[in-house]
């Protein structure tokens, strides 16, 4: 029987007594024990904080990205070995599919975000505040990652996907991880550690696991910590109300199971393609993990006149769920993690059948292919028909965490949404329906109570990840009953574990502080052109000030023919009265290509290509007669990594082009400008590729 150990302060301990054994769910069989032996969290803790943290922090986060990527294709080689071990969680193939390569696609998914961060240990947010009338002091917030540890107490439905989910986020953003899996099925949450260690493709001190009980977890906890949380609500708001969070202002974020719903539009008809997606989607639900999912429908909303339509269909669709041993051929749904988890599903079938009737599944009556029934933690699937559900509440208030659920009619959309939000907040509902007037009134009806929304029909069901799913991308949490968290979710997720903090100064110290040019900063002027330079040599706040160019007639003219962009305000100065423009003026994009023509050298060099435009605007009109200059600023530098050995070592430049007035005084006279010479009129930010002289 294998010794599940913890690994702490650089180390695996194990355990001297078998203070919890733990079973296959599908045979009874033993697996492996861990120990309540005490352990010193707040040494733990510090470990983190001072080993890993500093380690991490040291990285940028596009050094963060590559080390998330390295560490998925890594796990991804191991695969094999974790699917037969998650087989004795109870977990079929396509169940074990979303847990292991669900949390290593978590991975890469983080991975790919380092785009959007720069290649800095830290990162600004939002846009410069300008604080004073002549621009020599700004404000700006800068995000830097926190200096304590991320703690992830985690369920036992996911020992995978629930820590890589989590550590993903925190891993790019700087914060290492001590992560405490639920006992039941911690022998898979620790494999997939050892492999993790064992690569040595994270620094040491960013990974720690606690296996067994872990009494005392939170009373070490400082400010700059983290703990998330996910699990029963029960369980949840008693560590929430830990006085150790509360005295330190520790961050806590809960995500609770909740009673999800699905619901039928109020339009589908049974001939409808939305009806078979419907009941496909809410059969998979019910069985998909044995029902353990925190995300699960356990609320079915149909119209009244389709009950038994619904009822009939839902109920030939869950017969043919075959349950047994997930290795036997055919069985399309295995067991529950355990007998503890049985015996309570039980508990709540039983207190929810005082007040609704069972219409599918008998938890006393059902056959199990491949594998003893009584061994193993099997259960079929179950469901409920709750024909007052306003007055009969306990199917809004009572969640048994199984393949459990209830149907129940509504009379129109109104009453759909005020019954899906009696859950008192979800993780997630959907509705099925081709009608996207009905959807737009379920969303803006039910959001407010609701984490995420699904809305399902022919259109996108195919492609769809389904009601169930979260995506790395996207916020995954909900209001109320559902903790009032949010996990994941692209850059918020990563924001959860920086601490954002507002920086005031002038414009060349907030360059200076960021690494990323702030409008207005002190210019650094080298005597080359920009274009003559590698990426390293490049320098932020280097700027070229390029020769001028009067804008003619005849540049109006033939823009125009050449882009086929013949707009009135360009070409036919009879047109102009009721409008901001006192005569013809240039496209927008006439100015920005010539501008173009002012900075760009022509000859050969280190620049290998333009990128793209992230932002562009034109500030203040420009008629033909004007002379506009460029002052042509290097804003921030992002390294690329090399995809092959042939690669080209190279970087992205984003340059900020800015188009000034220069006009002579007698046309600015001619023209009556209500602007100052020098001032902006037109701003853009563009990328170009350039070679880097090393690597």
């Amino acid at each position: 029987m294998k010794n599940i150990g913890s690994y702490i302060t650089g180390r695996w301990i194990s355990n001297s007594k078998k203070e919890k054994v733990l079973v296959n769910a599908i045979t009874g069989d033993e697996i492996g024990y861990v120990s309540g032996e005490s352990i010193d969290f707040k040494s733990v803790f510090e470990y983190g904080r001072n080993k890993g943290g500093r380690a991490l922090r040291k990285m940028t986060f596009h050094e963060r990205g590559r080390m998330l990527k390295s560490l998925a294709l890594h796990l991804l080689t191991k695969k094999d070995f974790f699917y037969e071990l998650s087989w004795a969680t109870g977990a079929t193939r396509a169940d074990s599919w979303v847990d292991i390569e669900g949390g290593i696609g978590n991975l890469f998914a983080n991975a790919s975000l380092r785009r959007q961060f720069p290649d800095e240990p830290f990162c600004l947010e939002g846009d410069v505040v300008r604080l004073s009338k002549g621009g020599t002091f700004i404000g700006h917030h800068i995000c830097v990652p926190k200096e304590g540890v991320a703690i992830h107490i985690n369920a036992f439905n996911f020992p995978v996907w629930g820590m890589l989910e989590k550590c993903a986020v925190n891993w790019l953003a700087g914060v290492p991880a001590v992560v405490k899996p639920a006992t039941i099925t911690s022998y898979l949450t620790e494999a997939v550690v050892r492999e993790i260690i064992a690569s040595g493709i994270l620094p040491e001190g960013a990974l720690q696991l606690i296996c067994g009980p872990a009494s005392g977890i939170l009373d070490s906890v400082i400010n700059q910590d983290v703990v998330t949380f996910t699990g029963s609500a029960t369980t949840g708001k008693k560590l929430k109300s830990n006085p150790r969070l509360i005295e330190e202002s520790v961050p806590f974020n809960m995500e609770a199971d909740s009673l999800n719903c699905c619901i039928l539009g109020e339009s589908v008809k049974t001939s409808d393609p939305e009806f078979e997606i419907f009941i496909k989607e809410v059969q998979r639900e019910i069985t998909t993990k044995a029902g353990q999912k925190c995300t699960a429908v356990r609320r079915i909303m149909v119209p009244e006149n389709m009950i038994e339509n619904v009822q009939i269909a839902l109920g030939k669709r869950l017969a043919s769920s075959t349950i047994g041993n997930p290795k036997t051929e055919g069985v399309r749904m295995g067991a529950l993690a355990g007998k503890a988890q049985l015996t309570e599903v039980l508990e709540k079938v039983n207190l929810l059948s005082k007040s609704q009737e069972i219409i599918f599944g008998d938890p006393e009556n059902f056959e199990v292919v491949g594998a003893d029934k009584s061994k193993g933690a099997f259960m079929p699937p179950i469901l409920f028909l709750n024909d007052d559900p306003f007055r009969k509440t306990d199917c809004h208030e009572i969640e048994a965490f199984g393949p459990v659920s209830t149907l129940m009619p509504y009379r129109n959309m109104d009453e759909a949404i005020e019954l899906s939000k009696m859950g008192k907040g979800s993780l997630v509902s959907s509705i099925v329906t081709q009608n996207d007037k009905e959807a737009k009134q379920f969303v803006l009806g039910a959001a407010c109570m609701h984490g995420r929304i699904l809305v399902l029909n022919r259109t996108c069901a195919k492609e769809s990840t389904g009601h169930g799913s979260p995506m790395p991308m996207l916020v995954h949490g909900g209001p109320g009953r559902a903790g009032g968290g949010e996990e994941m979710g692209g850059k918020r997720g990563v924001f959860h574990y920086l601490q954002r903090t507002a920086i005031q100064g002038s414009p060349t110290t907030i360059t200076n502080v960021s690494n990323n040019y702030q409008y207005g900063a002190e210019y650094i002027k080298t005597g080359v052109h920009p274009f003559r330079r590698y990426f390293e040599e490049l320098q932020i706040g280097e700027t070229l000030i390029t020769p001028s160019h009067t804008v003619t007639e005849q540049d109006v003219i033939d823009f125009a023919n050449l882009s086929g962009d013949k707009f009135y305000a360009h070409l036919d100065p009879t047109s102009l009265e009721g409008t901001i423009f006192k005569r013809t003026v240039a496209h927008g994009y006439f100015i920005l290509s010539r501008a173009a023509g002012l900075f760009v050298d022509p000859p050969k060099g280190p620049v290998l290509l333009n990128y793209g435009i992230d932002e562009c605007r034109f500030t203040k009109p420009v008629y033909p007669g004007m002379t506009i200059g460029v002052r042509f600023t290097c804003k921030e530098k992002i390294a690329q990594e090399k995809r092959t050995e042939d690669d080209i070592p190279k970087g992205i430049v984003k340059w900020l082009v800015d188009v000034y007035d220069c006009s002579p005084q007698e046309i600015r006279d001619k023209y009556e400008l209500d602007f100052s010479a020098g001032d902006t009129v037109a701003i853009a930010t563009i990328l170009t590729m350039v070679r880097m002289k090393n690597g």
